[in-house]
């Protein structure tokens, strides 16, 4: 919706303006999606300053406010490429504000580093959805040369609102960066979250498990209800990310929170691959193959175990709205990534997250074809050590698979070795959202009920295609999340992933260990 390509590369940013002024009328605002930044710039976002460029006409002007009555929230961080110097702090502000800064250091009443930070406008009009005329202003501070290992104390603010004013050393949080040796730590994992008494309930769990860092894997807020990527969607109402930000603050206000985007994450009102509020909201590593249509692929490595995050909806054939989006090029980066961490002398796991699922047996979406046909046999080739997945409203767990079999049953308590046994692929998938269905018994910890095979479907270009499976090894269906327990160990010795399903009331449902040679 924004300048053609072919006048873009012949006008100023000005002829721009103009050009987008004079096209966009609110009403066909309304009929054709909304205009944002990203539409103006041929990019995803520029500061708050010259957002105006992008108002349809009929919308109120920006007007800041008497900073000292303004109070940020939704508080949520992001590691940068390298996580043991880099941090992105985010956040928001109800209304324009000036000025918008961050404060850090290493003691509360020490916080003399004041940094200027972004502010990303975001404005949904009435006719998108549910809600009337909405603007969001998110910002966001980029933090380098910090010290690895280190926690830091950080307020953030703007003109009339100082962090580090008596008054509100309350609103300070922490964040510590990534160690610069091996070292044991724990990580938390889940998808299919929404703004729900249960997710809340979830997050209050997760913070008690004192992460690293938490994965998200996908359809994040459910500001759009129906998923399929599509301007015609109904439903959506971007207040939605408001709600689902302060529900999450209390854990990613100190904890990065690591996002992969999922089918409902794809907003077609605000750019043609639907990501443009994602840009808004979040600002992630940024290292994957293609930041304009893929800003939710990226890596970080953590100690001993690196982290890869993908996005499912270029390959899904279940939800098609985007499939193709990257012309193969996620594939390739992905491969790339696969053999620089197998080969690396630092690295000892290799932990990928995505939203679809390669292998469930949920009665709603069950299995993704386009994983399976796509990403599993480099997952296999690489010999990746745990692959994480939501877009299923429950927990299941997989026996150890290669080549679309059973290589190794991998009971309850028992050890995988990917060195030469195959991949282990955990769907959790419960986070909040309502839950699914299974067509087998349940069978979890303490309640375990094995079968011989699930009677289940793959989507597949051609749609659906049934098949009876043997891989499916733990059923639970209740609220839950992953716990993940990351021990090194000296060269030659077993270094291990606990991998722990852990449910909204506290209990274990599922535990193994991953397990291969320290380099």
């Amino acid at each position: 919706m924004g300048v053609p390509e072919r006048l873009a590369e012949r006008m100023t940013m000005a002829e721009q303006h103009e050009y987008l002024r004079a096209r966009f009328s609110r009403r066909t605002m309304i009929r054709g999606g909304a205009v944002t930044l990203g539409a103006v710039t041929g990019g995803a976002f520029v500061p708050g300053a010259t957002a105006q460029a992008a108002v349809p006409s009929g919308r109120p002007g920006t007007e800041t406010v008497d900073g000292a009555h303004v109070a940020p929230f939704g508080r949520h961080l992001a590691y940068g490429t390298d996580p043991r110097t880099e941090m992105t702090v985010s956040w928001q502000v109800p209304v324009a504000v000036k000025k918008p800064f961050i404060r850090i250091g290493a003691h509360p009443t020490d916080l003399s580093r004041k940094i200027d930070a972004e502010v990303r406008t975001l404005f949904t009009p009435a006719g998108v959805g549910t809600s009337g005329n909405h603007t969001q202003y998110y910002v966001h501070a980029k933090l380098t040369h910090l010290k690895p290992g280190r926690t830091y104390y950080y307020g953030v603010g703007h003109q009339g609102f100082d962090p580090a004013a008596p008054h509100l050393l309350g609103t300070l949080g922490t964040f510590t960066t990534a160690p610069a040796h091996k070292a044991p730590f724990t990580f938390t994992a889940f998808g299919d979250e929404g703004v729900s008494y249960h997710g809340l309930a979830n997050n209050a769990l997760l913070l008690g498990q004192n992460p690293a860092f938490h994965l998200h894997a996908g359809d994040i807020a459910y500001a759009d209800p129906s998923g399929s990527g599509q301007t015609s969607d109904t439903g959506f109402d971007s207040r939605i990310w408001d709600q689902f930000l302060a529900q999450t603050e209390s854990v990613a206000k100190s904890v990065p929170w690591m996002p992969a985007f999922g089918n409902h994450d794809m907003e077609a009102w605000y750019s043609p691959g639907g990501y443009g509020g994602e840009e808004a909201r979040w600002t992630l590593p940024g290292n994957g193959p293609d930041k304009k249509n893929l800003p939710g692929v990226y890596s970080f490595v953590h100690g001993n175990t690196a982290i890869i995050s993908l996005d499912a909806n270029d390959i899904s054939f279940e939800i098609p709205a985007n499939l193709g989006i990257s012309g193969g090029t996620q594939t390739t980066w992905l491969e790339t990534q696969l053999r620089k961490y197998r080969a690396s002398h630092d690295i000892d796991f290799i932990v990928v997250f995505f939203h679809h699922c390669a292998y469930c047996t949920s009665t709603s979406h069950a299995s993704e074809g386009g994983v399976r046909q796509e990403w599993v046999p480099l997952f296999e080739k690489y010999t990746v050590d745990l692959v994480i997945n939501g877009h299923n409203h429950q927990y299941e767990r997989t026996d150890v698979i290669k080549g679309n079999k059973v290589t190794k049953k991998l009971p309850i308590g028992g050890t995988a070795y990917p060195e030469t046994d195959g991949v282990v692929y955990v769907t959790a998938g419960a986070a909040g959202r309502s839950l699914y269905a299974f067509s087998a018994p349940l069978s979890y910890e303490g309640n375990e009920h094995d079968v011989e095979s699930v009677a289940s479907f793959v989507n597949v270009k051609g749609g659906k295609q049934n098949e009876t499976v043997a891989w499916s090894r733990v059923r639970y269906l209740d609220y839950s999340f992953l716990r993940v327990d990351v021990t090194p160990a000296p060269k030659g010795r077993l270094a291990t992933l606990t991998v722990r399903g852990i449910a909204e009331t506290g209990d274990q449902v599922d535990h193994f260990t991953v397990a291969r040679r320290a380099k």
